[in-house]
């Protein structure tokens, strides 16, 4: 299904009766790699997931968006299609919209994977620096397009422009405040050997947010499809 969203066209699949359910998935998915936990409720509740804006079927927005304008996106989505208190679930980029949207709006619980939300500064590799540098030189303008094919993420270089910069503002923004704005219950459940996001910003996360539990999973940052049998069964009790 579509719908039109602050100019952008939405993908999304609505199905089921009850309550509602809202997933969100992480960076440089779409809305299958969260139907596997959508389906088993759908008896009991209202599945919405959605393309968010620049990913699967959904197009992308005309500028560069931080999780503030995902947020506000999100915010006229759920009035339009008349979503009320949802429990929202996130996985990695998905969990931090989760955050974001659910420090100020009503949402009935929260359920994180590998949503990394407290900012760490890394080093940077000294080859890095020197790139860095060089691209601050004059005449030096066009390194910024060779460096961007051999310095960033996969995720960054797989981006559209628009998106990469979207990238930039997302994971560089520190979302602690708005954690410890939500007073709903939170379930945390993480991989054990997330590599994108440590296990150890999960039990820092646990520790400053208000009523939040943290499930530990062996696994990485995809622990959930990894051990999908346990993690329904986690949220069926949860729910």
């Amino acid at each position: 299904m579509k719908i039109k969203i602050k100019d952008i066209d939405v993908n999304y699949i609505q199905y089921g009766e009850g309550k509602d359910i809202l997933l969100l998935h992480g960076w440089g998915q779409n809305i299958e790699m969260m139907k596997m936990l959508g389906d088993p409720f759908s008896d009991r509740y209202r599945i919405t997931i959605l393309d968010l804006p620049g990913f699967g079927l959904s197009s992308e927005p005309k500028e560069d968006w931080d999780i503030g304008k995902y947020s506000d996106f999100l915010e006229e989505f759920v009035k339009e299609l008349n979503i009320k208190k949802p429990i929202v679930i996130g996985h990695s980029f998905g969990g931090r919209l989760a955050i974001r949207y659910s420090s100020n709006h009503s949402v009935e619980k929260v359920v994180l994977f590998g949503a990394p939300c407290i900012r760490v500064e890394q080093k940077l590799p000294f080859y890095v620096k020197v790139l860095k540098t060089l691209k601050k030189l004059p005449f030096m303008d066009k390194f910024g397009e060779y460096m961007k094919k051999y310095i960033g993420s996969r995720d960054y270089k797989a981006a559209s422009p628009v998106m990469r910069q979207t990238l930039v503002n997302v994971v560089n923004e520190d979302l602690s405040s708005f954690a410890r704005q939500i007073e709903e219950p939170t379930l945390l459940i993480w991989g054990t050997n997330d590599t994108e996001a440590p296990i150890s910003e999960a039990r820092d996360l646990e520790k400053l947010m208000v009523d939040a539990a943290l499930i530990e999973l062996p696994g990485t940052h995809y622990a959930y499809i990894e051990n999908l049998g346990r993690v329904i069964s986690i949220l069926d009790n949860f729910f």
